[in-house]
This record gives C-alpha cells, structure tokens and sequence, in this order.
C-alpha cells in the first residue's frame, strides 16, 4: 500500500508541474505568475497598432509593470474607462495591480497591452511573443496566438 501512495503522490507532483508556467522563480520566493489565454487582435488594414488579452494570476501580490515585443516598437499595459460619457483609453504608468491568487483577466473593453508601432501585419494564425515583466516575480515569457477574442 506504501508503495501504491508513494506512486500516486509522485504521479501527482510531476502533473502539477507540468501545468506550471515555465520559467525561473522571481525575487524574494514569489514563483512565476500564471498565464492563460493569450491572443492578441489582427492588425486592422493601414493600422500599426492592436490589442492583445490574457489572463494573469499571481501566487503572491504583485504588478504587471511592462510588456515587450519584438514585433512592435512599443507595448503599454492599458486601461479602458468612462470619462464625460466618452470611453477613454490610458497607459496604467503605475503597472496593473495583480492580488495574490486571483485571476485578473485583460480583455476588450477593459484593461489590456497594447501594441504599437507593429512592424509587420498581424494576421489570424500567426503568433506573438511577448515579455511580461513584473514588480517582484520573475519576467514571464510567452507566445500570444493572433485571433478574434472570445469576449
């Protein structure tokens, strides 16, 4: 019976982190943040500039503090809000806050990246890296498919 428990519990630690994000570990033990459905819009004909969403959860309080890409000449994390009954967009200079454990998700019409200045058009199908990285967990690379979001 020892034997049969020390199996499963192996089986079940190597599945866990095979759903991990890959990565190193951040500053001061904060582990990696999670990353889940990365897709950034096609790029609209004549225009240099889209918008990528995902979701982000954090093992600890953290903040997204910036974005890169190689495929743009500048990435920014974005807010989306009311002003004056007119919806307005704006850097979040100060990074988007990341609460400890909770999924924060960046979709249309909400907070998001941006990317600008795209060097190339995207179009559905190709894929965008991008590099997250973060006030204390180590920066998170990933590869963002270019499609319609589903929101």
């Amino acid at each position: 019976m020892t034997r049969s428990l020390a199996l499963a519990a192996a089986l079940s630690a190597l599945a866990l982190s095979a759903c991990g994000q890959s990565g190193s570990s951040g500053t001061a033990g904060a582990g990696p943040v999670a990353v889940a459905d990365a897709i950034c819009r096609p790029t609209p004909n004549g225009r240099q500039m889209t918008g990528c969403y995902l979701t982000l959860t954090a093992p600890q309080a953290d903040t997204l503090v910036s974005v890169a890409s190689p495929v743009a000449a500048l990435a920014q994390v974005h807010e989306m809000r009311m002003e004056s009954n007119m919806m307005m967009m704006r850097e979040l200079e100060q990074g988007l806050p990341l609460p400890a454990g909770q999924a924060v998700a960046l979709e249309p019409g909400g907070n998001h990246i941006m990317l600008m200045g795209v060097s190339e058009p995207l179009r559905a199908g190709d894929t965008v890296p991008l590099t997250l990285t973060f006030a204390n967990a180590a920066p998170v690379e990933i590869t963002a498919t270019v499609g319609q979001p589903a929101v």
